[in-house]
């Protein structure tokens, strides 16, 4: 990704899009009321994934690069994915295709340009439509990615979506794509909503998802919902995705007429130029094109990381910029205590969205663009609900003033200090900040954690305010502490027994939770999803994870060896780990935890894997894959892949020229396999 997107490395801005992005979810999933337009919340997805790739150690189980749509609503039956549906990292620029192709390269060790098959990115729905005996029995939304919502009612009113195949389909057959609205049928929709005194939609996209997920199968069938397919999953279907888009049409489907092959840069940029040029002449909208390896087989060598396959990227169309007056700039303090300055800006419409507010990132960002309150900026949404201020317009700079970073956390007033290696400002006060208390709080109760509804931020600091939750201990003990208590919290303004007994039974129903997102929830600094999944794979049980805590202090002791072993975790990782672990108050808080909560143990899914669970190191230069292919094989089998050799190493995978690792596996007598050995064991 073009490095212009993130200039700057503030953990807090990354915080604060999370946060963003949950407002929007819940404003566009679950109320039908985006206050932004669609193709910059997914924008502002792909700019998360982007900078969760380029910091890794920031990675959130809370974020969208952990999480594919959203969570099932109970009005709904819930119906399993077959596999699960990803989402696409993002680009920006040709730079950033370039830097695609070129880790594809590396990663299969290819020196020749890949064939990608290049379609324009459809501002829809997700959905999949799947077939038995040539016959359409189930529909599905994308949800979580995992699980989704069955439609199978509604699919069946939308008059182009085949509803029997013929006798040359596959006996089962599962395509998936997108649903839209196009323009003129979005136009006529929101003129009857207007005339009926109903809710205006916001975009096409709004419309389409509030369509498809009608109660009413009526409703959706006067929508004129239309739909491209983009994906087909079938034995033995097609070698490569052009020449099953075009099977797939050949069966009824409809697929999107504009997507082609490219063979290079050059290609890739005169499709980008072209339908840019003329997509605001297309009938339905798009927001980019996306590039796929067009060989199956290389697709799957390649495979996925996190919530997004290695083999396909989307390229976003450029984003829109506007002048307006910087009225002011204000501090958040942050669940890490980070201090970020906020711009309070004149309200300008900005690509049909009004913007108030922009983030600042940090005091070195002012400093570097010269920023100045009452100054004239200019404004860049590139996919944030908080945009960023790309330069000052210094030629009608007059009556301005400098901003002064605060030396005291302007919550709790303790002192801030910037850390070596960080650009960021900190309130040192972590345990008695109240900002940072309640950020905490919200990081525990958020999607990624325990995803407890009705218990947002509002909620969170009444509780706290109100001295009914000051720990996410308390937030289990609520119900049983009320029944001792004179004043019910039903009792007080803004609740009713209804919306209480509704969270004591969001609250009972996240008392079980995988041991991954347990560890996420506890907000340790620098654990994202990423090295959240790693420690829960590795330990795979609370009592394992508690019991190595207990001697991580000693940089000697085998817990401390094992934990630096695991291979994803670095040096200022492990130090934040031991730092949680050696307070006590923490150390309570966990135990107090895991007497209230059932914490599943860390399954890995491919239990039929000679290699399930077995801890691999690999050295040395591999000659029929490279080592980043590898390791992928080893993890997707279910394999723990180490950094070092120990006792407790199961396979040393040697290459050419393998050096220490290789001595120490001998002396260790840890079972040494070639790479074709290697290969037969997988």
């Amino acid at each position: 990704m073009a490095d212009n997107l993130f200039s700057s490395t503030d953990k807090q801005y990354y915080d604060n899009l999370i946060k963003k992005i949950k407002l929007c979810d819940k404003q566009y999933y679950i109320d039908d009321n985006p206050e932004l337009n669609d193709a910059d919340y997914d924008k502002l997805r792909q700019e998360l994934t982007y900078i969760e790739n380029k910091y890794p150690k920031w990675k959130s189980i809370d974020s969208p690069s952990a999480k594919v749509g959203y969570t099932v609503q109970d009005q709904f039956k819930k119906a399993n994915h077959s596999k699960a549906m990803l989402s696409l990292a993002n680009a920006f620029s040709i730079k950033d295709v370039a830097e695609f192709v070129n880790k594809i390269q590396k990663f299969l060790n290819i020196n020749e340009f890949p064939k990608l098959c290049v379609e324009p990115k459809i501002d829809g729905v997700s959905f999949v439509a799947k077939y038995k005996n040539h016959e359409f029995y189930q529909g599905i939304t994308r949800g979580d990615g995992k699980i989704g919502e069955d439609i199978t009612e509604n699919l069946k009113v939308i008059s182009a979506l085949p509803m029997k195949l013929t006798k040359n389909a596959p006996q089962e057959l599962e395509v998936r794509g997108e649903i839209f609205i196009s323009k003129e049928d979005f136009a006529t929709l929101n003129k009857t909503q207007e005339e009926n005194g109903n809710k205006i939609f916001a975009n096409p996209r709004n419309a389409a998802a509030g369509s498809l997920r009608q109660l009413d199968t009526k409703v959706t069938a006067n929508r004129n919902l239309q739909y491209f397919i983009y994906s087909v999953i079938a034995d033995n279907f097609a070698v490569d995705q052009f020449l099953a888009l075009e099977k797939i049409r050949n069966l009824g489907f409809n697929t999107n007429l504009h997507s082609k092959l490219a063979c290079n840069i050059s290609q890739l940029q005169s499709i980008f130029k072209s339908i840019s040029e003329e997509r605001f002449a297309l009938p339905y909208d798009i927001d980019g094109m996306v590039y796929k390896i067009n060989d199956f087989n290389l697709q799957d060598r390649l495979g996925e990381i996190a919530r997004s396959p290695r083999w396909a990227i989307a390229h976003k169309f450029p984003a829109e910029e506007a002048k307006t007056k910087l009225e002011d700039i204000i501090i958040q303090v942050g669940r890490t205590g980070i201090l970020t300055p906020v711009a309070i800006l004149t309200p300008i419409n900005l690509g049909g969205v009004i913007v108030s507010k922009a983030s600042l990132h940090n005091e070195d960002e002012i400093k570097r663009k010269d920023i100045q309150i009452g100054d004239i900026v200019n404004i860049k949404r590139a996919g944030d609900v908080i945009p960023k201020i790309t330069s000052v317009d210094l030629s009608r700079r007059k009556n301005t003033k400098l901003f002064i970073f605060p030396n005291n956390c302007p919550v709790c007033k303790s002192k801030v200090i910037k850390e070596e290696e960080e650009v960021a400002v900190r309130c040192i006060a972590e345990y008695s900040c109240k900002a940072q208390i309640l950020g905490k709080l919200r990081h525990f109760v958020s999607i990624g954690g325990f995803n407890v509804e009705g218990l947002r931020d509002k909620q969170i600091e009444f509780l706290y305010d109100k001295n009914l939750i000051k720990s996410s201990y308390d937030i289990f003990t609520l119900e049983i502490r009320q029944n001792d208590t004179a004043l019910k919290l039903e009792n007080y303004p803004g609740w009713g027994k209804l919306s209480v007994n509704k969270l004591y039974k969001s609250i009972n129903s996240s008392r079980n939770i995988t041991l991954d997102k347990f560890i996420y929830a506890l907000a340790i600094k620098h654990v994202g999803s990423n090295v959240s999944t790693l420690l829960a794979k590795h330990y795979t049980s609370i009592n394992k994870l508690l019991t190595a805590t207990n001697n991580l202090k000693d940089k000697d002791s085998a817990a401390y060896l094992e934990l630096v072993n695991i291979d994803g975790i670095g040096n200022k990782i492990i130090a934040a780990i031991i730092k949680y672990f050696s307070i006590e108050d923490n150390m309570i808080l966990v135990k107090n935890l895991t007497t209230e909560l059932t914490i599943n143990n860390y399954i890995i899914s491919n239990i039929n894997s000679k290699i399930n669970g077995k801890i691999v190191v690999f050295t040395g230069s591999l000659s029929k894959t490279t080592r980043l292919e590898a390791k992928a094989k080893a993890e997707k089998a279910g394999a723990k892949v180490a950094s070092s050799i120990s006792s407790k190493t199961d396979y040393l995978v040697a290459g050419e020229g393998s050096g220490s690792k290789l001595s120490k596996a001998k002396k260790l007598n840890i079972n040494i396999v070639t790479e074709e050995e290697w290969q037969n064991l997988l």
